[in-house]
């Protein structure tokens, strides 16, 4: 007979339950199972796994702000990503006019392409380039901010909304076209940010006023920036003030809407200005012969 006690028992060698591949000597300091370096993340003491990171972030409560937005560690990345899809339009529109022709807004064009209401802007001109400068400089001051209070997609859908009431207020102000003036700005292309810009002025003065911060500096940011629009010729100061009215509107949604069982349906609320201008821009089209629509 042979002794058992002789023969030591085998070693188990601890592998990675996500790579059993893998020999794994570290233990997750949450649950105690092995984990291999890809999977390891650092803990306040020792390491984790990806499993119990993944787990303790469902369960923790995310951090939001008075607005309901929530606060993203990567920053403000819908700002980013607008500047660069302005900036790459901009490069496609200095590399073929066909860029400006099909996407720019014009009130005799909106009627049969109403998506120009949006695409003009993130257009810019190309033969003024501190339009784009300008817009984007300013996107990059307040975005951010703006984003931060109102979490990514209210910043996003007040931006576009905004957008879209510039240009909705170029037609609503264009004179239609007439025998003693057959083209007039019924014809004429608009571009640029200039509208969802000033969307953000209004609802950087309406959050502010809201949380009870100053707005007397903002207040002077805007009389200059309207200014700018009536002393320089070019400038569709029509689409600043839709822009900002549309803003206006849609920034007080998110004020009604503040509260805690109510935040969810500020970009409803957002979605139903869109449908007021949308509805305005209509009416306007209703009135002008077909011929110039």
């Amino acid at each position: 007979m042979t002794d058992p006690t002789a023969y030591p028992a085998p070693v188990e060698i601890p592998v990675c339950p996500r790579h059993p591949e893998r020999q794994s000597h570290v233990r997750c300091q949450r649950c105690g199972r092995p984990v291999c370096p890809e999977c390891q993340r650092p803990a306040a003491v020792g390491v984790q796994c990806v499993d119990c990171v993944q787990q303790s972030a469902r369960g923790s409560r995310s951090v939001r702000t008075i607005f309901g937005g929530a606060v993203n560690p990567r920053g403000a990345v819908v700002t980013y990503t607008l500047i660069g899809i302005c900036v790459v339009v901009y490069v496609a529109e200095l590399v073929s006019p066909w860029v400006f022709q099909t996407f720019a807004f014009s009130p005799a064009t909106g009627a049969s392409e109403p998506w120009r209401a949006l695409t003009a802007a993130f257009l810019h001109s190309p033969q003024m380039f501190l339009h784009i400068v300008f817009n984007m400089l300013v996107l990059w001051q307040i975005g951010p901010y703006l984003e931060g209070l109102l979490g990514r997609l209210r910043f996003l859908a007040l931006y576009l909304v905004s957008a879209i009431g510039g240009s909705a207020g170029f037609l609503l102000l264009a004179s239609p076209p007439t025998a003693a003036d057959p083209i007039g700005p019924w014809f004429t292309g608009v571009v640029g940010a200039s509208g969802a810009v000033f969307g953000l002025f209004a609802a950087l003065l309406v959050l502010n006023r809201h949380l009870g911060r100053s707005t007397a500096g903002i207040g002077v940011l805007i009389l200059i920036n309207a200014a700018i629009g009536f002393l320089y010729p070019g400038i569709a100061w029509q689409a600043h003030f839709g822009g900002f009215v549309t803003g206006l509107a849609c920034a007080g949604v998110v004020a009604v809407f503040n509260k805690q069982h109510l935040r969810r349906y500020a970009v409803l609320g957002m979605l139903g200005v869109l449908v007021v201008v949308v509805a305005l821009m209509a009416a306007k089209y209703a009135t002008v012969p077909p011929l110039f629509r």
